[in-house]
Order: structure tokens, then C-alpha cells, then sequence
């Protein structure tokens, strides 16, 4: 059973009064809305005493009593993460304290004022300005996320997961999917001519790198200044960076702006010259064209994952009936790109 209000908040004063060495009371406490495999809430506290003494605006992370995807990162592993990205100097919001022992286990960072909602942010006019730049900052932050090295003994970023020994990020990505449909019995044509052409057409990876895994519009925190910061980092894993570039441009992500490829936000080549500029590294576009036919057929295997938590009963959510139609958009979506690819590279 899920804590009631008053007992989180005495949680929380405890957890944190012990962490920051004063006295904590929490003066504001609300979820905070959108995810679905994480819970958040907005938390106010002031200190009384020590180092951390003062008010603070917070963010909580902790797990659900299901989750959406078992290479999810643990909240341990989030925030080492969140420590890691920070320090590179990703617009990472600041973490404070973790409590890896809590039933369920959550962590507190520092809270980013701004809108995170993906259709507001590609229709809000006070955000227009901000879109105009949004691109080449999402191409920036993403190089930055690039250079971090998972291996660095000090990061302690090892257990985040990667592709099994001597397989492609690509194949096994593929893979999972196939082994997710499985699991759903679900037998679908069309997902199985996606899956053969991508499974004939995987590109070749030079290097591996660390990834967000979920970096797109939805995931950004934007004012009317631009990018203020990069959230929801649970998917994070070691893979082909090409993935990265090439998700924010999945059709769900452009919130209905379909004409603007880069999350209903901007064009494709000046985000793509922005990324080879602050990386140093030339993208190869049939390879990012492949990631985005990979990341719709991702999306929609994940779509119907997330309608069968609420089929089954162990999550009943509106939400999450919901994303079951999402899958037959995704579809067409497939459709439309594979054969854009084959009849002319686009």
C-alpha cells in the first residue's frame, strides 16, 4: 500500500534531516505530473540548521510498484548518473541525496522551474523564441552526454546497461523488441517487416557511447530563454550515439508538429551540423535515418507494453490504455519511412 501524504512527509523530514545535519520541514508536497514508469513529486523543505540550512526547492524520483522496462536504471544508478552529467557539465539538474535503502527508493535533486509538457512547449508563444535556438541546444547537451565515459572507475556508471558481447547496438535492440512482442504474443506483419529490414540494414557502430535513452522534447525543461535542463535520465545505456541524435525526431515526439522533424521544434540538418560541431564527429545521415525508423518501431512495441500494465490490472491507468492506439500510428509511421528509404534514401 502506497504511503499517504502525511507519512511520506514524515519521511521525507526524516531522510532529509539526517542528510543535510539539521532539522527539515517539508512545507510543500505535490506530484507532479507526466511519466510513467517513475513517480515525481515537487517537495519544499526548509532546513533549520548546518550546511544545507535554508530553503530549498526539491525534486523527488522514486520507483513504482511496476516498471515499464527492466534495463531501467535503478535509482541508485540514476543518480550516480545525474552526479556524473552534472559535473561534465550537462544541464543536468543538481542531485542531493539518495535513499537506496527506502522501500521504494527515491533520490532528491534540485528542482528546474520551466515547462517540460512536449505540446506546450512546441505551441506556448512565450516559447517561441526559445524553439528558434532549442535545436542547436539539444545538439550541444547531447555532444556533452556523449563524452561522458561509462568506464571511469570514479563514476561508477559500469552497471549501466549495454549491448551483449560482440552484438551491434542495433541488433540488439532488434532483438529486445522481438523478445517484448514475444512476451505480449503478439504476432504483427508489419512488425515483422520493420524488424527483418532493420535486422538486413543495421549500420555499422565505430564507437560506443554512453547514452540518455530517452532524450527528446518531453524530457527538456524550457523557458523563454531556451534549454535549462535535461531530465528523466532512467533509460540511460551504453550504445550507438547515433541513437541519441535520431530519437527526438520519432513522430510521437514532435507533438503534432510533424512539419519540424527535430521534435516538432526545428529542421534536421542544422541540428545534425550543430551535433558534428560540438562533438567533432561527422554523422552519417543514412545512419540516422535508420535510428529514426528504429526508434518508431521501438516506440511502438513500447506502446503496447504499456497498454497490456493496464489489461492485465497491474497498473489500471487511462494513460496507459491509452498508448495501446499509439501503436497502430507508429505502424503507418513505419510503413511511410521504410519505403521513403527504399524507393529513394529520402
Amino acid at each position: 500500500m502506497a504511503p499517504s501524504i502525511d507519512e511520506l512527509r514524515h519521511e521525507l523530514e526524516t531522510f532529509i534531516g539526517a542528510s543535510a545535519g539539521g532539522e527539515a520541514r517539508v512545507t510543500g508536497l505535490r506530484p507532479i505530473a507526466g511519466g510513467a514508469s517513475r513517480e515525481t513529486w515537487a517537495v519544499d523543505v526548509t532546513v533549520a540548521a548546518g550546511p544545507e540550512a535554508g530553503e530549498h526547492a526539491l525534486v523527488m524520483r522514486r520507483d513504482m510498484a511496476t516498471t515499464m522496462n527492466p534495463n531501467a536504471l535503478d535509482r541508485a544508478q540514476e543518480f550516480r548518473l545525474l552526479q556524473a552529467a552534472h559535473r561534465a557539465g550537462v544541464l543536468a539538474p543538481r542531485p542531493r541525496w539518495l535513499a537506496a535503502h527506502a522501500a521504494p527508493p527515491f533520490f532528491l535533486m534540485d528542482r528546474v522551474e520551466g515547462e517540460s509538457i512536449g505540446r506546450r512547449v512546441v505551441r506556448e508563444r512565450e516559447l517561441a523564441d526559445a524553439r528558434r535556438i532549442l535545436p542547436e541546444q539539444m545538439a550541444r547537451q547531447l555532444a556533452l552526454i556523449h563524452q561522458i565515459d561509462p568506464d571511469r572507475e570514479d563514476l561508477g556508471l559500469r552497471s549501466v546497461p549495454r549491448p551483449a558481447d560482440g552484438l551491434s547496438p542495433a541488433l540488439d535492440i532488434a532483438g529486445k523488441m522481438r523478445a517484448a512482442l514475444a512476451a505480449l504474443d503478439v504476432h504483427d506483419p508489419l512488425f515483422e517487416t520493420a524488424l527483418r529490414w532493420l535486422e538486413a540494414n543495421a549500420p555499422r557502430c565505430e564507437r560506443m557511447l554512453l547514452l540518455h535513452g530517452d532524450f527528446r522534447v518531453g524530457n527538456l525543461i524550457v523557458g523563454p530563454e531556451g534549454l535549462r535542463a535535461v531530465i528523466d535520465w532512467e533509460f540511460a545505456h551504453v550504445g550507438d550515439p547515433l541513437e541519441d541524435v535520431a530519437w527526438p525526431c520519432v513522430r510521437d515526439w514532435r507533438f503534432g508538429r510533424d512539419e519540424l522533424r527535430v521534435g516538432g521544434v526545428g529542421d534536421l540538418e542544422p541540428y545534425l551540423a550543430a551535433y558534428e560541431q560540438a562533438s567533432g564527429r561527422r554523422v552519417e545521415r543514412s545512419a540516422v535515418r535508420y535510428w529514426e525508423i528504429m526508434g518508431n518501431l521501438k516506440w511502438g512495441v513500447t506502446c503496447l507494453v504499456q497498454a497490456q500494465r493496464h489489461l492485465s490490472g497491474e497498473d489500471p491507468s487511462v494513460e496507459l490504455a491509452s498508448l495501446g492506439r499509439r501503436s497502430a500510428e507508429m505502424q503507418w509511421e513505419l510503413l511511410d519511412l521504410i519505403e521513403r528509404e527504399l524507393v529513394n534514401g529520402w
